[in-house]
């Protein structure tokens, strides 16, 4: 029998997800597409889609946004980002806001 990867996923992001997965399931049905169109819109077989609306963390973030943007909710969900969040100038490593211990001297 093989082995089942175990997803561990914050409370916060796992409602999350459940939230977007609903919202697929309940849109798509107001929307009248069918399961079948959806899939072939954004590339992912039935069973992807029924975890997709159960609110699967092992769907990709990519397939869920997907979804919601075929479905014309994207911008609804997922808003864009204030640029300060994902640009700067700022050094992209991490760096200790601790001095270095230099006992060695």
């Amino acid at each position: 029998m093989p082995k089942k990867n175990v997803i561990v996923v914050n409370m916060n992001v796992l409602d999350k997800i459940r939230m977007w997965g609903n919202c697929v399931r309940l849109q798509r049905v107001r929307q009248h597409i069918r399961a079948e169109d959806l899939c072939q819109r954004i590339s992912i077989s039935r069973p992807t889609l029924r975890r997709l609306e159960e609110g699967d963390p092992g769907v990709a973030a990519s397939t869920y946004l997907s979804a919601l943007n075929v479905l014309g909710l994207l911008d609804r969900v997922a808003p864009e980002l204030e640029p300060s969040l994902y640009l700067g100038g700022e050094s992209t490593r991490a760096r200790s806001p601790f001095e270095a211990d230099d006992d060695f001297q």
